[in-house]
């Protein structure tokens, strides 16, 4: 009886002492739990770097709303504005590497190029989001073929697990994200494909081979 008494009274001390650290949670601070918790689902035991990233709190945006072209903004107007990070933008044919900016509102994600609109993808109509197992900060947002889109969105961005977290929650699609070893392939546009290469070496660096692929290291 002492025993089973011993029990109830730890059960119940534990479930006082968790009430009480939930009340006292901030909402900034669920917020954080919240999106480490799918960081986790989707990269734990399968990224290179994850580990690090536990301890490194999200932020809210990478970029200021008035850090955007005024007539960006009158573009997307009517759309909340999420998060905003730089990122570089690899050209589907010839990989040329051009800066950019990433938009996210609660609707689409929009690639940004001083003050124009360069690809806009409603997140309703989002295929998937790929990345490598490896250190490196690729990202390929996956895009329907239609007349409306160019092809797949080849990324590189500094925070890669706080870029994906927060595109796969606004878009509501964590199952859809792929973390990807070796290879995977992005479509060019006009039902072509193209192949990225993942490998290891001494020097980070993305090109283009001599077989024609995007070569990441």
């Amino acid at each position: 009886f002492l025993m089973q008494t011993s029990e109830m009274l730890q059960k119940i001390c534990i479930r006082n002492l968790v009430r009480k650290y939930c009340r006292g949670v901030t909402a900034e601070r669920k917020v954080q739990l919240q999106q480490k918790v799918v960081t986790s689902a989707v990269f734990r035991g399968k990224k290179e770097g994850y580990p690090q990233s536990i301890t490194q709190p999200f932020l809210d945006t990478r970029l200021k709303e008035t850090d955007i072209n005024p007539k960006v903004l009158q573009l997307i107007q009517g759309e909340k504005i999420k998060y905003v990070t730089p990122v570089v933008k690899y050209d589907r044919n010839g990989f040329k590497a051009r800066e950019r900016l990433l938009v996210l509102t609660q609707s689409s994600a929009y690639v940004v190029e001083m003050a124009k609109i360069k690809q806009k993808i409603d997140y309703a109509t989002l295929k998937g989001i790929s990345t490598s197992n490896l250190s490196d900060g690729i990202v390929v947002i996956h895009v329907p073929e239609d007349n409306k889109q160019k092809g797949d969105v080849i990324l590189q961005c500094e925070h890669i697990f706080e870029t994906v977290t927060k595109l796969c929650m606004l878009a509501n699609k964590q199952n859809l994200v792929k973390v990807v070893q070796g290879s995977l392939q992005f479509r060019i546009g006009s039902g072509k494909e193209g192949t990225m290469v993942f490998t290891v070496g001494q020097e980070p660096q993305v090109f283009k081979a001599k077989t024609g692929q995007l070569t990441v290291v």
